[in-house]
């Protein structure tokens, strides 16, 4: 019998069956070297326990999370948001085959601030403006299609809008303080919420281990990854050319006449910085 991991609790699985009943189950010891992860297919055995993993799509160590299809990276007005943290959240996806979807919450709050957001990425990326306080947070059902999970900065609406579209409170809501303007995580564990059929929504504590995985990168393949860049990068002299200075550069020139976003562009030198001063060995 087939199924899908919708919970861990302690040694125990919660597998959704091909039948539609979850199984509250174990996993034999054979599997215990590489471990089972919310969001496995696997297969259990006559005795019910799980005996066989499929193959991954992909899987990721923090959150403890296998074969995520889609990140919604939900931003918002308060607290400020960290683009350059987008920035890997949408690097993050690219290298491991995840779309990604821009969501930008409590456009009541400064619905002029989410517009200007939208436009620095909606070229590139899907974006979306809405608010939990709204039925606008229903346009969020309509990007969930296979395994989907939040990510974001604390106190950015995850839990809420988790709450919104289930229409009961199952997640605790981030609290915020406008003192230290920065979010309190609540979250603690992995949790797959089903939609509807083939569609379900996870619930994670963040995505704290990005840099592992984007850390592999050489920094003269960053540039491949950067959508906003490619209309332009043919008009640079030299094919090798890492858009880092102005010279025979079209990129730097698209930068200078407001056709690639600044911060954008900022966050890609912070990075190639960062790849670059990583020992190679």
């Amino acid at each position: 019998m087939n199924g899908l991991v919708l919970k861990k609790q302690a040694d125990t699985f919660f597998v959704e069956t091909e039948n539609g009943k979850v199984l509250g189950t174990t996993s034999r010891k054979t599997l215990k070297k590489d471990g089972v992860f919310v969001g496995d297919r696997v297969t259990l055995d006559a005795a019910g326990a799980i005996s066989k993993i499929d193959k991954r799509k992909n899987l990721l160590i923090r959150p403890p999370l296998a074969n995520l299809d889609k990140m919604l990276i939900v931003v918002a007005p308060v607290p400020k948001p960290d683009l350059y943290t987008v920035d890997k959240l949408l690097l993050f996806c690219a290298v491991s085959g995840i779309q990604p979807v821009l969501c930008i919450n409590k456009c009541d709050l400064d619905e002029k601030y989410c517009k200007d957001i939208q436009l620095i990425y909606q070229k590139f990326v899907k974006t979306i403006i809405f608010s939990t306080r709204e039925q606008s947070v229903m346009k969020i059902l309509e990007e969930i299609d296979g395994i989907c999970a939040l990510a974001g900065q604390s106190a950015v609406g995850k839990s809420s809008i988790i709450n919104s579209i289930l229409g009961r409170d199952v997640a605790k809501v981030d609290t915020f303080s406008k003192k230290i303007e920065r979010g309190k995580q609540t979250t603690r564990t992995v949790e797959l919420y089903k939609l509807a059929e083939g569609k379900y929504l996870a619930d994670t504590a963040g995505f704290s281990k990005l840099d592992e995985r984007l850390l592999r990168l050489n920094e003269q393949e960053l540039k491949s990854y950067y959508p906003d860049f490619l209309p332009f990068a043919g008009g640079c002299k030299y094919t090798s050319c890492q858009h880092l200075t102005a010279k025979d550069c079209a990129v730097c020139k698209a930068v200078e006449e407001g056709k690639i976003s600044k911060q954008r562009y900022s966050n890609y030198l912070k990075l190639h910085e960062v790849l670059k001063n990583i020992p190679k060995f």
